[in-house]
């Protein structure tokens, strides 16, 4: 994904040399250094990030709306280093960024990246983590920019001492052709911290910081929970478009235009509200918000401070719980999901719909997508392929009971519930079909039934846990130092993954270029004979 504005090495030499005729700038500094740090510099502000990657993803949401076959993917990342690892990876397998994305989860800032300790994913962590986040891991996606540039550069003026002219055109062809690890962020603001002014707020310094896509959700912003655990509150429709109108009215204001929003709906799994909206005319937003609340009918005078709705030709009580809130009719979550994005992409500007599900089944999401095209017909989604699900559970499930219904096998010939998790089924009928099922869910998912970005939501907090766990036992057991070089450092290398060389991967050779440049023969430079790194140089 190569910037749009950036231009190329001649181009750049040309306005250089057209500046100092000499071939220097002032104190002597060479025009072929200052066009090195130019051009490793891939952009100048997170503001300049959120522009261009907005027009990365309309891109990529133009090539699905012409071939499903072409959506996209992200993995969440709670660090810059995480974030980073994942985009070398893609490029190494790929060789190319194209259609990954980075995925910043509001659950892993609040359990691994705030001030106050490990917490829920109740929005109980501040503000500023998300923003932070986000710019640390543009740091670390333009720093790997830096580190590739500069061993580019470094093999263009080894080619010059050489005289290899052959060398040098190739080198300078990899330059112009450089492909920056520099991706759009989904980044998720919970229900917006607060009221749609404090939305506004918080989502003006996320774009600041580099976001070109935020993702809100209809949550009650202080009774917010994980879109995976039971007691969510959601809030009227009118008070969510709300909250969508201030998210762009933030990228309108920075000059992010092609920003783009992720409507989040939690009614499938929500059985409560906070608050009964008032109707204005029979059929808007609140009409069709509350008849879903469920009531109970009473007979003579209310009560003090009971409240009423006219329902049906009579009078009724709303259901609520101790703490006032209100219950919605059971059975209704579905019905609801399809009306809350209908309404968001068509009365609140939202681009894309996130409709979080209590399991992964491509037929029911295709079959709510279905819907909620007759009256959306462009919607488009981001599916979350949650670690709350217990995917091998749930796949093996689904393939027993298509079975069974096909006639292909006996109720009793597998058991049902979690039995299915068990070892001896892994290489079986089913568990071989479940897992291949697993393998093209994605693909499923998004021919089938519309999701444009398929993401895992905490996949490196579990990554981390279990191979922090797979060394330790090892290294703390019989192992010892087997444990790191065959779980690590021999997969490391054998992968080509550049981090066994951690030193150049956090920038060592670019402090020695840099006091090359300066400093000429006078630079005391990290990477000279002695340095252990070179243990590791390519064969």
């Amino acid at each position: 994904m190569t910037p749009p504005a950036r231009k190329s090495y001649a181009e750049r030499r040309a306005a250089l040399q057209s500046r100092f005729p000499d071939g220097a700038a002032a104190g002597g500094i060479g025009i072929d250094d200052i066009l090195q740090l130019q051009m490793q510099n891939t952009y100048n502000t997170h503001l300049d990030i959120a522009r261009d990657m907005a027009k990365v993803m309309r891109a990529d949401m133009a090539a699905y709306d012409v071939d499903p076959e072409h959506f996209t993917q992200s993995l969440g990342c709670w660090s810059g280093f995480h974030a980073q690892q994942m985009i070398r990876s893609v490029k190494r397998l790929r060789g190319t960024t194209k259609g990954a994305y980075v995925y910043l989860s509001g659950w892993m800032v609040a359990g691994l990246r705030n001030r106050w300790g490990h917490l829920p994913d109740q929005s109980m962590h501040e503000k500023t983590a998300v923003a932070d986040l986000i710019e640390e891991i543009y740091v670390s996606l333009r720093q790997a920019d830096e580190v590739e540039l500069n061993d580019l550069f470094r093999a263009l003026d080894k080619a010059r001492e050489a005289g290899d002219a052959e060398a040098e055109r190739e080198a300078v062809t990899a330059i112009d052709s450089f492909e920056s690890h520099v991706v759009p962020i989904v980044a998720d603001i919970d229900a917006g911290f607060g009221n749609e002014h404090a939305t506004y707020l918080l989502a003006k310094e996320l774009i600041k910081a580099g976001a070109c896509c935020l993702q809100i959700e209809n949550q009650v912003s202080d009774a917010k929970q994980c879109g995976h655990q039971d007691g969510k509150v959601t809030v009227p429709r009118e008070d969510f478009i709300e909250k969508l109108r201030a998210c762009r009215m933030a990228f309108e204001e920075l000059g992010v235009t092609e920003g783009v929003i992720v409507a989040r709906t939690d009614s499938l799994g929500a059985g409560l509200t906070q608050k009964l909206p008032v109707s204005q005319a029979p059929g808007d937003h609140a009409a069709e918000y509350l008849k879903w609340i469920e009531t109970e009918s009473f007979d003579g005078q209310p009560t003090e401070g009971e409240i009423a709705m006219w329902r049906d030709g009579g009078w009724a009580k709303p259901a609520r719980l101790p703490n006032g809130l209100v219950r919605f009719k059971e059975g209704t979550g579905r019905a609801r999901v399809i009306e809350d994005c209908v309404a968001s992409l068509n009365d609140g500007g939202a681009d894309l719909i996130w409709i979080e599900t209590d399991t992964p089944n491509v037929a029911e999401i295709a079959g709510m997508v279905e819907e909620i095209r007759q009256k959306a017909p462009h919607a488009k989604l981001v599916y979350n392929n949650s670690p709350s699900f217990n995917w091998t559970l749930n796949l093996r499930k689904q393939v027993r009971a298509d079975w069974i219904e096909a006639g292909k096998i006996a109720e009793a010939d597998y058991p049902d519930g979690t039995q299915l998790m068990k070892a001896e089924f892994d290489e079986t009928d089913l568990g071989r079909e479940a897992d291949a099922r697993l393998k093209r869910f994605q693909y499923d998912i998004s021919t089938k039934a519309g999701v444009f970005h398929n993401l895992i939501t905490l996949p490196t907090f579990h990554l981390t846990a279990k191979s922090v766990d797979e060394l330790s036992r090892g290294y703390f057991g019989e192992d010892r130092m087997l444990a790191y070089v065959a779980t690590v450092q021999r997969e490391e290398i054998r992968r080509g993954i550049s981090a066994v060389k951690h030193q150049h991967e956090v920038g060592s050779d670019l402090g020695d270029s840099f006091k090359v440049m300066v400093g000429g023969d006078r630079a005391l430079k990290a990477g000279g004979h002695a340095n252990t790194m070179n243990q590791f140089a390519a064969e």
